[in-house]
């Protein structure tokens, strides 16, 4: 069983868990999992595995307090993105400090520093319960946070994606709809007869620019900026000669904390309205998917505890950041956990080199324990 920082992360990396979700055939969490079951295991931590769906396997463990002491969640997720244009993504490679491979900044290396202060927290004594919750599937569906939540609570929570060092108390969280406007078939030779549904839809992304200039005019957030609206993927048209009866636009719209998924399809549904005044404008609007934003007050004693434990830890205060991407801790958040984010420092998330500083994993364990030991206490 890895004993070291570095042997413990390696063999999280040397455990394929390519999300299936994104690559088919990819491994999945399963084995990882397993791997990390018994690892806290063979350390006297007692973890239980949660499926969430067929081979999307997360794990639950808990350090149970000595009674009367508030809990606190760590959280990390298991799976990891694609491999394409690595040439050996599972064989991790230790050089200037840094481990290089597949997963060590995304985010594996957190989940390293949690298991770590999970055995901390296991010798330190403390009255509060802490609780593990590595997770699958948060780079596609977050199938896996979803599940254990409808088991577990905890009186706060820290994620531990990889954010330099610094404490993450807010990021943006998005909408996605598709919009489908219709036209008439007929042949391109007769203008009369045809509706053109991409002139259409043209239409719409010019109402779609206008939306995303609103909302660049708009109050900045002082951590994330703007929301922002863009077009992403669009199809339309049978063959060159005809009139299009179809055209289909998938739209992403990031928002931020206070902005709704409800408030964000009112807007797209505002702008559709104005051109049904044409009456051979015809379209239909759907929402695919939503993941709210997060935010947390940086008064929040999770955040200040995490802050002055990393203050000592760091020799210096910390930055308070926002982070433009999506993550799990928006659901913990909306499942009434206060929650923060800090985590190491690295580079090439979802890119061919990726890897993360061995020493900030370090000091992420250092900083979780002793925020255990402030909050549990």
């Amino acid at each position: 069983m890895s004993e070291t920082l570095s042997d413990l992360l390696a063999a999280l990396v040397r455990s394929d868990s390519t999300n299936p979700s994104l690559v088919p055939g990819g491994a999945g969490e399963g084995g990882i999992a397993r791997f990390v079951g018994g690892w806290l295991a063979a350390r006297g931590i007692a973890a239980e595995l949660d499926e969430a769906a067929p081979g999307r396997v997360s794990v639950i463990a808990r350090v149970p307090g000595t009674g009367g002491g508030r809990s606190v969640m760590l959280n990390a997720h298991l799976d990891t993105v694609g491999t394409e244009g690595m040439a050996r993504p599972f064989d991790p490679v230790v050089q200037g400090g840094r481990m290089s491979g597949r997963g060590t900044y995304d985010m594996k290396g957190g989940l390293a520093a949690c298991l770590l202060a999970l055995v901390d927290a296991r010798d330190a004594g403390l009255r509060g319960d802490v609780i593990l919750t590595a997770v699958a599937d948060e780079e596609h569906a977050s199938l896996g946070v979803q599940s254990v939540l409808q088991r577990v609570r905890a009186d706060a929570a820290i994620v531990a994606e990889p954010t330099e060092l610094s404490v993450c108390t807010a990021h943006k969280g998005f909408t996605w709809h598709e919009i489908t406007t219709h036209g008439r078939a007929a042949h391109g030779s007769r203008p009369d007869l045809g509706v053109d549904a991409i002139a259409h839809m043209g239409r719409v992304i010019g109402q779609l620019e206008a939306l995303g200039q609103t909302l660049a005019s708009r109050p900045a957030h002082p951590l994330l900026g703007h929301g922002s609206v863009h077009a992403s993927l669009i199809t339309g048209g049978q063959e060159l000669s005809s009139y299009p009866e179809r055209s289909t636009l998938h739209v992403e719209r990031r928002t931020l904390p206070g902005e709704t998924p409800d408030g964000v399809t009112q807007e797209i549904e505002a702008l559709l309205s104005r051109l049904r005044a044409d009456p051979t404008f015809h379209a239909e609007h759907r929402v695919t998917l939503a993941r709210d934003p997060f935010g947390i007050d940086p008064g929040a004693p999770i955040v200040q505890a995490v802050l002055g434990a990393a203050t000592t830890v760091l020799g210096t205060p910390p930055a308070v950041i926002g982070q433009t991407f999506w993550m799990d801790s928006a659901f913990l958040a909306a499942a009434g956990i206060p929650t923060v984010v800090f985590g190491p420092a690295g580079g090439g998330a979802h890119a061919t080199e990726e890897w993360v500083d061995l020493d900030s994993v370090q000091q992420c364990r250092e900083v979780y324990t002793a925020t255990l030991r402030a909050i549990c206490a």
